[in-house]
């Protein structure tokens, strides 16, 4: 609560240092050099010019962490770090509609890192191990087991879409493949998730992916060899349910498994038949694990 009433105090500030530049009082800067500098200082630019910057820092992948740390910097940035805007402006693209009032929190900052959500600078991982039987030997003397070990990944996006992929490569090789929404990996499934909270103030995900569109063939790839018999077209896909909780002093990096289907939609009579999975020991846990390349580059402000 103290951490809030700062974060108001710091608005507050801010919202003063604004004002008096604008009346361009050429004795007061939000920040001065240390050394004694050639070249124009930053402290130079005008305070629309720093905030705008500072919205490049938080990007549209929303890396408020590089902004905390962007405020370690002087008291200068740390009160730019606490402009109540960009912590609004981050709240709506995370929550939309669902945040128009600020109670019960008392700042933007504080509702941002208190209410449960997902995170966007890494991507949440499951690895899950089973031994399968296998055939038995000619003489029945023994019989083979095998491990099987595979990976589920699911990476969101602050713009509501979602990729998954069940692979059995480990996270070195994917990861870095996971960067942005046009992953080229065939078995990927793309989708959009929402985010809801149940009477018992339960943070439930729920998503629904498909596999990537294919290409259709021409005519000429299609009857190049031989014309085969239609085969009734169908729509695949997967229907998520998870819930959000924190683990220790970590907070919103682990997702439950609730719900998982698979729904087959009849393109000719337009029928929909629903395949639900049992949720046993097979679909573990998936724990969030930071990548700091997702962050690394900002393709738009927020």
């Amino acid at each position: 609560m103290e951490d809030a009433n700062d974060d108001s105090k710091m608005a507050d500030l801010l919202s003063y240092f604004q004002q008096q530049l604008t009346f361009q009082e050429p004795a007061l800067k939000l920040c001065q050099p240390e050394y004694d500098v050639t070249q124009t200082h930053i402290s130079e630019l005008p305070m629309e010019v720093l905030m705008y910057v500072f919205r490049w820092v938080v990007s549209s992948e929303l890396d408020l962490r590089s902004l905390e740390q962007l405020s370690l910097v002087c008291k200068g940035f740390y009160i730019c770090a606490r402009d109540p805007e960009i912590w609004r402006l981050a709240c709506l693209k995370v929550w939309g509609r669902n945040c128009v009032k600020l109670l019960p929190y008392i700042t933007w900052r504080q509702m941002f890192l208190e209410r449960p959500r997902v995170r966007f600078d890494g991507v949440y991982i499951s690895k899950t191990t089973y031994i399968r039987q296998g055939e038995q030997s000619l003489d029945g003397f023994y019989r083979a087991w095998h491990q099987v070990e595979y990976y589920r990944y699911m990476r969101f996006f602050p713009d509501g879409h979602i990729i998954m992929l069940t692979t059995p490569e480990e996270p070195q090789t994917i990861v870095p493949r996971l960067r942005t929404k046009n992953a080229r990996i065939d078995s990927v499934l793309l989708g959009h998730y929402r985010l809801t909270q149940d009477t018992d103030n339960q943070t439930k995900v729920f998503a629904v992916v498909t596999t990537r569109k294919e290409e259709k063939p021409t005519e000429y790839q299609k009857y190049r060899y031989f014309r085969r018999a239609p085969v009734q077209e169908t729509d695949h896909s997967f229907h998520v349910g998870l819930q959000l909780c924190s683990s220790g002093r970590y907070k919103f990096n682990k997702l439950v498994w609730i719900h998982h289907s698979c729904h087959i939609t009849y393109k000719s009579t337009g029928e929909t038949a629903v395949t639900s999975f049992d949720i046993d020991k097979m679909y573990t846990p998936l724990f969030f694990a930071r990548v700091k390349s997702y962050t690394a580059v900002s393709e738009r402000p927020l």
